[in-house]
């Protein structure tokens, strides 16, 4: 979201935490040795926005990213063994951007970028998506890009989400709403003449801010403000039950991507010198089962399929949710919110 309309619309999420409680885990370290696809810290000052992760196939351990708003068209690459940009790429060829929110890599070789974002709450009459090739060196430099035209069946919508399908390589946005927010399925090919029209898959997810799809495209992971939820990808754009995920504690959650092996998932959010942390996927035991976390996993995602999103509760270790946990939880988001709120002042 653009700083013009920022404070205007963290209010009520800070009012939802305080509401649900505890329903964040705290951010713990990640459980293997530190390296590539690991926690690391987005070192660069020009990117204060991130609101979009994509873990590159061609460079292992890079992850592409953007700020929302206020930017350009500019594109970073990010080292997860350093945290720093490895390259910046300016697409071309895209007019000027409005509000850049989400980012995918799809099957075609070729990244993906939602210029998707509505400031004026849903009232734009289309928003546009950027395709352009992932470059094969990192380095500095212009790639030219195809701009789409973007409308939605059933009307004009602020979304934030956008996940290109690694097998049949279908785009997908999802709305932005706190309830009632729905899933959409682009053209089977896009095309850079007319409008391509995104339709209502009939699935309804609430609050997203981002999501992308397992490697293998089996399932689905969304990220709220409030946590995330796994999928079970039907094929037909319907969902299975959603599974709640163990999710980080980040102040203002923006961004989630797999690890280009699938093995991870990267959770990162807004804010200068901003934290991305990886959680490991948990592996389930035959369909529809709990699952096993891998060996030395810091963090079970727990499977409840109701209630809000989110990450579960954590416990003092002899099996109860601790209250305290929750308090620290709670006051942490107050904190890191009222953080944001003061930097962003600082900076106009």
């Amino acid at each position: 979201m653009s700083r013009r309309t920022r404070t205007a619309r963290r209010r009520p999420v800070t009012a939802a935490v305080l509401a649900a409680g505890a329903v964040l885990l705290p951010v713990v370290p990640a459980s293997a040795a530190s390296g590539a696809d690991q926690d690391f810290v987005i070192e660069d000052p020009r990117i204060t926005e991130s609101s979009g992760l994509a873990a590159s196939k061609r460079h292992p351990g890079v992850y592409w990213t953007h700020n929302d708003s206020d930017d350009g068209a500019y594109l970073y690459a990010v080292d997860s063994r350093t945290g720093r940009t490895v390259a910046t790429v300016t697409m071309t060829g895209v007019g000027e951007p409005r509000d850049v929110e989400a980012i995918s890599l799809g099957p075609d070789g070729n990244l993906y970028v939602g210029d998707i974002g509505d400031n004026l709450g849903g009232t734009w009459d289309h928003v546009w998506i950027y395709r352009l090739p992932e470059p094969a060196e990192l380095r500095d430099q212009a790639v030219a890009a195809t701009q789409f035209t973007v409308q939605y069946e059933d009307g004009p919508r602020d979304a934030e989400a956008l996940m290109v399908h690694p097998k049949t390589g279908r785009v997908y946005l999802a709305s932005k709403k706190q309830s009632g927010g729905r899933l959409y399925a682009g053209p089977g090919k896009l095309s850079a003449q007319g409008v391509n029209v995104f339709r209502p898959t009939g699935a309804e997810v609430d609050w997203v801010t981002d999501g992308a799809f397992s490697p293998d495209g089996s399932e689905l992971v969304l990220r709220s403000y409030l946590g995330a939820k796994a999928y079970d990808w039907k094929g037909d754009g319907s969902l299975g039950e959603p599974r709640r995920l163990s999710a980080p504690l980040l102040g203002q959650s923006e961004s989630v991507t797999y690890t280009a092996d699938g093995t991870g998932l990267m959770y990162g959010a807004e804010g200068a010198r901003s934290r991305v942390v990886r959680v490991d996927v948990e592996k389930r035991d035959g369909e529809g089962g709990e699952g096993k976390a891998p060996e030395g996993a810091k963090s079970p995602g727990a499977t409840d399929p109701g209630g809000a999103g989110g990450g579960g509760e954590a416990d003092d270790g002899d099996g109860k949710p601790s209250g305290t946990v929750g308090l620290v939880v709670v006051g942490a988001v107050v904190l890191a919110w009222l953080g944001l709120r003061k930097g962003r002042r600082g900076a106009k």
